[in-house]
């Protein structure tokens, strides 16, 4: 069909009927149904009279087929999802605004069951009565802590808010002041503190706190001494503060619990995998810790969570606790969870299995050799008016965990060519625009695309994404 720009009038417009009518609407009808179909008629009508009052409709634009085209790819954009998978370029594995850990084949998989099938999330198969949903995870999250008993809620800002609210509603709650930690988002320890009833009382200095500060500090209606992992922040210097150990001890001498904010919580030694030393809930439960609450979606690997262990007596308590039902978490997050703590079972296999792990362990040659096998995709893709590299980046592992160590990563540079027609800021925009976008970040002039979590097996799609890319 030859293009024919001879100017238009509303009157030219074909009418709703008619156009529906039309062999190349049988199609949209079919997939999209009638009434979705006849909606992006309308508004695709309406804009077609806009564009002849204002001079600029032409015959062309009035073909059944072209508008069509037009209904089509309006309907499209409508029916594509607004929570959408990405490719994380960022170099940072655990990006809390890209959801954090990636969850395991095995979790997954379990996932999709819980999805599509009755489950005994509050039903003991045992005994034919109601159950527990903690009992799901309960004896593994024991097993592998060394906690007494276990109870999950829908994240750790909820496990804290739990802990503190159960134990300390209107009491005072002894913290150092080196460790009032912001979270994303700008929640602070003193606002969920707030939040839960508790007071606070801050001891000790921003760099140095001492035994001796919890010891005076100590008074009748002190309900809890808390230790708040500074997971997301470092401070280094003339410092000093006091250990899980020594404050339990001080703890159990005057009957008061410790509760421990973990942050991370991971649950194995990351020195074995050569990654930083970050303290682990084992470790931390056996200094004495009466509570220790940490995150499933982080170090973890597994789904966005609260987790609690420690003490049986304090986990009843907040079982108790009627904001227990308000923060528990639902059948999906226990299909993930529970595979993803399975599989800490063999740690042997963990690196291979556990996908949060196999990207932080990736080594940086395996990154450099795909950085080689992309570069030429993505210079032909830009064209010349960028420059591409490959080059070594480091890699962080994000949500605050391990906020100064970096990762030995690599991946692609992509620069503006001087005296050609390009802008990183636009080039950044068409990427996120892509069928899967693609995240990565800019900097010093440069967009870094560190290629830490594209595996092998998302190579092809990745490339597809280049090869759609409009100049």
């Amino acid at each position: 069909m030859t293009a024919d720009s001879t100017p238009a009038r509303a009157s030219d417009i074909p009418s709703l009927d008619r156009l529906l009518n039309d062999a190349v609407f049988a199609p949209l009808l079919t997939k999209y149904a009638r009434t979705q179909v006849i909606d992006a008629l309308r508004g695709e009508l309406e804009r077609l009279r806009e564009s002849a009052v204002g001079g600029g409709l032409t015959v062309d634009a009035l073909h059944a087929q072209a508008i069509a085209s037009n209904v089509e790819a309006g309907l499209e954009r409508r029916a594509r999802p607004q929570l959408r998978p990405v490719f994380n370029l960022t170099g940072t594995v655990l990006h809390t605004n890209l959801g954090r850990a990636l969850l395991a084949d095995t979790a997954a998989q379990s996932v999709l069951r819980a999805l599509t099938a009755p489950v005994n999330l509050e039903f003991d198969l045992n005994s034919g009565g109601r159950g527990d949903r903690d009992d799901l995870v309960e004896p593994l999250l024991c097993e592998l802590t060394g906690a007494e008993a276990a109870t999950v809620v829908n994240n750790n800002a909820a496990a804290v808010l739990l802990m503190l609210n159960t134990l300390a509603n209107r009491r005072a709650v002894l913290v150092s002041r080196g460790e009032l930690v912001e979270i994303g988002g700008a929640f602070r320890i003193p606002d969920v503190m707030r939040s839960a009833g508790a007071k606070l009382v801050e001891v000790g200095t921003t760099n140095r706190t001492h035994a001796s500060d919890y010891v005076h500090a100590m008074a009748a209606h002190t309900a809890l001494l808390m230790k708040v992992h500074t997971s997301n922040y470092a401070i280094s210097g003339f410092t000093a503060s006091v250990g899980v150990a020594e404050l339990a001890a001080i703890g159990r001498a005057r009957g008061v619990p410790v509760g421990v904010d973990l942050g991370s919580g991971s649950l194995i030694d990351l020195g074995d995998w050569g990654l930083p030393k970050e303290p682990t809930v084992r470790e931390t439960v056996a200094a004495g810790a009466d509570l220790v609450a940490f995150s499933g979606d982080k170090l973890l690997g597994g789904p966005q969570a609260g987790i609690i262990v420690g003490r049986r007596d304090l986990i009843e308590r907040l079982k108790k606790n009627p904001l227990k039902r308000a923060l528990r978490v639902g059948k999906l997050t226990l299909a993930a969870l529970e595979p993803t703590l399975a599989l800490y079972r063999a740690p042997e296999l963990l690196a291979d299995r556990l996908t949060t792990l196999r990207l932080l362990t990736r080594s940086a040659a395996a990154i450099e050799a795909q950085a080689e096998r992309l570069l030429p995709v993505v210079r032909a893709a830009l064209g010349e008016a960028y420059g591409v590299t490959a080059a070594a980046m480091m890699s962080q592992i994000g949500s605050g965990a391990l906020p100064v160590d970096r990762l030995q990563s690599h991946g692609l540079c992509v620069r503006k060519t001087a005296g050609k027609r390009g802008s990183l800021t636009r080039l950044e925009a068409r990427l996120r625009e892509l069928p899967r976008p693609i995240i990565g970040r800019i900097a010093e002039k440069t967009l870094w695309l560190d290629l830490r979590c594209l595996e092998a097996g998302e190579e092809a799609e990745f490339i597809a994404q280049w090869n759609s890319l409009d100049r």
